[in-house]
């Protein structure tokens, strides 16, 4: 089969590898990593009928990202392509700031010596905001489960064993009682539905808050306002939109602070809030990272 390649270079202070496991997205489909651990492979809509996947790596040594696509691309679709590819990296967002902050304490150095901090982002806001919801109030195996079957069953085949993640309109176009039966959504089928229903007829928009120079609280209040999306899913989506000003804290993010700060006792929000303040804007992705440092080291 023919395919196309295309090269990206890469910003000052990137890590591939550390974009790839800042979170748990890598893990959800369309998204794989190869099994060597080098290779980020996902679907990419390049039209809303035009599918093609991709598989990105970083060559060692290399100053730049490849970018390998199961098709040929036309001049146009490698250009969506790369956009895409950039926007999930987020290879547009400088870390210097954070860099120089976390250079300060020991505990927070390895951030910038390992580059990390940029957070793996889907390929469009709605198939971000549909996978927060299906982490709200469920274990992980749950929430890949849920994700995996909503893709399978209702993206479009791209090959054998591959599917694109869904549209709106394949969501809205189902009923709740075969979303809470097909994909094991339970509770949150409801809230997948309008949510997927308010897009597809144009009452919503979404794909615009990449992009929006919004202020930060009124982003927040914005998608507090989807039903489904509570604190902690508007927490962590704003991250993924490249605001880090909240916590976005949940029962690990507590549990896994008490062990590191409390010899495992219970630690009250506030406390956990005290001790990242003096971070300011960037307190919720130092939060994140300072959590998970084990991952990357």
């Amino acid at each position: 089969m023919s395919c196309t390649h295309i090269t990206i270079p890469i910003p000052k202070a990137f890590s591939f590898r550390a974009v790839v496991h800042s979170h748990g997205w890598s893990d959800l489909e369309p998204f794989a990593v190869s099994d060597d651990d080098t290779e980020l492979r996902t679907v990419v809509s390049l039209s809303p009928n035009r599918h093609a996947q991709v598989a990105v790596s970083h060559p060692r040594g290399s100053t730049a990202l490849t970018v390998r696509c199961n098709t040929p691309l036309r001049r146009n679709d490698r250009e969506t392509a790369r956009r895409i590819v950039r926007s999930m990296l987020r290879m547009d967002e400088p870390m210097d700031e954070l860099h120089a902050l976390c250079r300060k304490e020991e505990r927070l150095q390895w951030i910038p010596q390992m580059r990390a901090g940029r957070m793996l982002r889907s390929a469009t806001v709605f198939e971000d905001i549909v996978k927060m919801i299906c982490t709200t109030n469920c274990s992980w195996s749950l929430t890949k489960i849920i994700v995996n079957r909503l893709t399978n069953t209702l993206g479009t085949r791209v090959t054998d064993t591959v599917h694109s993640f869904p549209s709106p309109d394949a969501i809205a176009d189902r009923t709740e009682r075969w979303l809470r039966k097909e994909t094991s959504s339970g509770y949150r089928a409801p809230y997948l539905l309008e949510l997927s229903r308010r897009i597809a007829s144009g009452n919503l928009s979404v794909e615009h808050l990449r992009t929006t120079k919004m202020p930060a609280d009124e982003m927040h209040k914005f998608l507090r306002s989807i039903k489904g999306i509570g604190h902690y899913a508007a927490d962590n989506l704003m991250k993924l939109l490249g605001h880090y000003d909240y916590l976005g804290l949940d029962s690990w993010i507590r549990s896994r602070y008490a062990e590191i700060y409390n010899h495992g006792r219970p630690v009250s929000d506030s406390a956990i809030e005290k001790r990242y303040r003096r971070y300011g804007k960037w307190r919720g992705l130092v939060c994140w990272l300072d959590m998970t440092s084990e991952w990357h080291q």
